[in-house]
């Protein structure tokens, strides 16, 4: 099996590696993010407590610390106007369970986004795209029901997926790419590529990758990491038809060095990027097919 190295992107300075991670990302401008605690998180906390967010552009570390934040266990995204969306992937109605917080730490908003978030990744224009998870979808909650949706900065609800053409209701939002100019998702149970663009779902390709967690887009490609019945450093390289998603090739997807990733990586999904992370999650490496 061949193997395709991914290139090193921005690490955790080790000033900070004393620091406990909450949770880290790659933001739509490119710019990586860890959202740091001095305590471990403890699901039974239910006072706020202050954060830091570290931020790594070009190599260059600067820092935003959050005052009163709430979910003790959180994901979270950076603004394009430099702030920040903290969320608790789980969540009971009536609790408002995101926190957006301004360029200089504050609170400003707080909304609810629904149950079971699986990613939430922030587009460029600001808009927040949420997929959930099996417990969310089917756990009467209607606000993550229709398994992928697009929220305004300050939670208004701007698009909810429905079936349509080539693609049923979404069970699981398996894999979630956020790109510049269109958004994908691959969902179960049948695994069709969604592309969406604007407020539709513009095309639905059959897809015989099934359980991939991540994937990456560019022109006629599209590669898949990690699907069903292959550890989850398996790529599957694929050619993009009008109706249809053609495996080319597999192969597996390693470390700079050239080591094996762990089973179950983070991973950022952004257009032709795919960024990786892997245990002690203090670097970001990427895949980037716009790179040949």
């Amino acid at each position: 099996m061949t193997t395709t190295r991914l290139s090193g992107y921005a690490r955790l300075p080790r000033a900070y590696h004393a620091s406990h991670i909450v949770h880290s990302t790659v933001d739509a401008q490119g710019r990586a993010h860890w959202l740091l605690t001095e305590e471990p998180p403890d699901r039974h906390r239910t006072d706020p407590y202050d954060a830091l967010v570290v931020t790594v552009e070009d190599g260059r570390p600067r820092e935003t610390r959050l005052s009163a934040v709430g979910p003790p266990y959180a994901v979270f995204d950076a603004l394009p106007d430099g702030g920040f969306l903290v969320a608790a992937p789980r969540s009971d109605p009536g609790e408002d369970q995101v926190q957006v917080f301004d360029a200089l730490g504050r609170c400003s908003w707080t909304f609810r986004v629904g149950d079971g978030i699986e990613d939430l990744l922030v587009d460029s224009s600001g808009d927040i795209w949420a997929g959930y998870f099996d417990e969310g979808i089917y756990g009467d909650d209607a606000l993550s029901a229709p398994g992928l949706r697009r929220w305004s900065s300050t939670g208004d609800p701007l698009w909810a997926h429905a079936p349509g053409p080539g693609h049923d209701y979404i069970s699981d939002c398996y894999a979630l790419n956020v790109g510049a100019k269109a958004v994908w998702a691959c969902p179960y149970t049948d695994f069709p590529l969604l592309e969406i663009r604007g407020d539709r779902v513009v095309s639905a390709r059959k897809n015989p990758v099934h359980g991939a967690g991540a994937l990456a887009v560019h022109g006629d490609r599209v590669v898949f990491l990690g699907p069903y019945g292959d550890d989850r450093s398996v790529l599957v390289d694929c050619r993009l038809t009008g109706n249809a998603v053609e495996p080319v090739a597999r192969g597996r997807l390693v470390r700079p060095d050239g080591t094996r990733l762990e089973r179950r990586p983070r991973t950022v999904c952004r257009g032709p990027r795919l960024y990786v992370q892997a245990e002690p999650f203090t670097e970001w490496t990427v895949l980037d097919l716009a790179a040949g």
